[in-house]
Formats: structure tokens, sequence, C-alpha cells
């Protein structure tokens, strides 16, 4: 069982408050309403959501999940994010059930037990990584039954987000699969600074453009996930990218304009 590492700080660790907690994301004045009924035509391949605390950027990552939620669930979601904590490998799943307030989320084995011949399985690696975990929890609000593949990504070159991009994308023909890629924007700089330098990023990201990606990230735009973006845009392409919501910390908590972190949730079609 993986265990909770940030429930009580980036989360409630209560349930009935952690249930509050997401559905007031999606009424807050930042979020995108309530979750319509499902059509259930199923064309999202993909999506870009933030994973700070819920009282920053939980009301932007419900765009995408009530997007996710109202386009029809998938058999599992590839959920890829960056390490933070300077794990030993180059990348790591976790073929152990995440345990939140909700309950045990299931792994998907089908799709692990295939990546496991290239990306080692070391459940340890996901710990204390938060950028998987915050994700989960929406998941499961959205999907009681949903099943998931933990990747967390150290090395974040771009031959390694090719890489995991191309082993995902093997690993889950003939399965209908979304891919999340968990990032946040810029970090710590003034605002206005990380709105231009995020929106050139996003415009990258949306385009599908891997390459373009990596030369915004190389002009000091300080996204901590560029990596997990990658791999997902490798992984869905071709698909349609569009942007849903853009915020940062100042907008969720008012409060030190000068040094924010940009928050963006896109889906690909």
């Amino acid at each position: 069982m993986r265990y909770p590492a940030v429930a009580g700080k980036f989360y409630p660790a209560d349930k009935s408050a952690l249930k509050e907690s997401i559905s007031g994301c999606f009424r807050h004045e930042l979020g995108p309403g309530e979750i319509g009924s499902s059509d259930d035509k199923r064309t999202i391949k993909g999506a870009l959501v933030p994973h700070a605390g819920y009282s920053c950027s939980g009301m932007n990552a419900a765009h995408a999940y009530r997007k996710i939620a109202e386009d029809g669930l998938p058999d599992a979601y590839v959920i890829i994010g960056p390490d933070h904590y300077g794990i030993p490998f180059d990348s790591a799943l976790c073929d152990e059930p995440y345990l939140t307030p909700f309950g045990e989320c299931d792994v998907d084995l089908r799709i692990i037990d295939r990546l496991s011949e290239d990306i080692p399985v070391v459940a340890e690696a996901h710990r204390f990584e938060h950028s998987i975990e915050v994700e989960v929890p929406f998941i499961q609000y959205i999907d009681p039954n949903a099943k998931i593949v933990p990747l967390i990504m150290s090395d974040q070159s771009i031959e390694s987000a090719k890489r995991i991009g191309r082993l995902v994308r093997e690993a889950c023909k003939g399965m209908d699969v979304i891919v999340i890629a968990s990032s946040d924007m810029s970090h710590y700089v003034p605002k206005p600074i990380a709105s231009v330098n995020d929106h050139a990023l996003i415009d990258r990201i949306c385009s599908m453009d891997i390459n373009g990606t990596y030369d915004v990230i190389r002009s000091g735009v300080t996204a901590c996930g560029y990596g997990p973006i990658s791999a997902m845009i490798e992984v869905i392409s071709p698909a349609n990218g569009k942007l849903l919501c853009y915020s940062d910390s100042y907008d969720a908590l008012n409060y030190q304009k000068e040094s924010v972190v940009g928050y963006a949730s896109a889906i690909f079609y």
C-alpha cells in the first residue's frame, strides 16, 4: 500500500472534509462549476493538471477533471509526475494501490506489467512524492472505480520524455486510457512575468510541440513537470490541445503578487 504523504497538508485528511474541499473547487469563483452529465463520447486522450495544494490550484485542476467526467471515464489513468525529492532512478513505477481518505485507488497491473520490462517498479520511490498523490483524490471523486498507473520522472531530459512516451504508448495499446501530466508552471516570479512566460509555454504544449516546449524551458521558464508534459504529448500525438484555465497563487490567495506560482489545466482531444 502506498500511504498518503501530504494528506492534511495539500488536501484534507478527513474523508468528508476532502469531499467538500473538492466540491468547493468546482464551485469556487475560479472553478468550472458543477459537473454536468456525461456524453460518454470519450474524445479526451490527455490532460495537463497542476499539483499544488487544493487551496491554491484545486479550482484550476477542477476544470480538467470536469471535462474528463463529462467526456466519459476511461479504463485507466496514466499519471506522470516529476520527482521533487531526488530519487536514485531516472523514472519509477508504483505497483501498490494509492491510499487516500477516499480509500484505496487500485493500480492497473496490466499496463504496469508491460512497462516494468523497461521502467523499474519501485514503490518506495513514490513514498514522499506529491505530484501524483494530489491528483488521485480528484480522480476518485469523478471515478470511484478508477485504476491508475503512477509514474514519476527524475530524468526530465527530452530524450527521457520521448522514451517514456513511446513506452507508455506501446504499453497502452488496445486500452482506453487518459494520460495525465502533473505539473505546475512558473515558480516564485512576479505575476506579470509568470503570465507571459507560462502562456508562451502553454502555447507550445497545446501545439503538441515537444521541441518547442524544451526551447521555452531553456529560456528560463520554471515549470516543474516539463518532462511529464512532453512524455504525455509523445504518448497521445496526434491530438489537439485546449487550455481550459490559467491562474496563479495570487489569484487563489490574494497574497504575494511579486512571487507567484502559475497553474494551468488543459485537455487534449
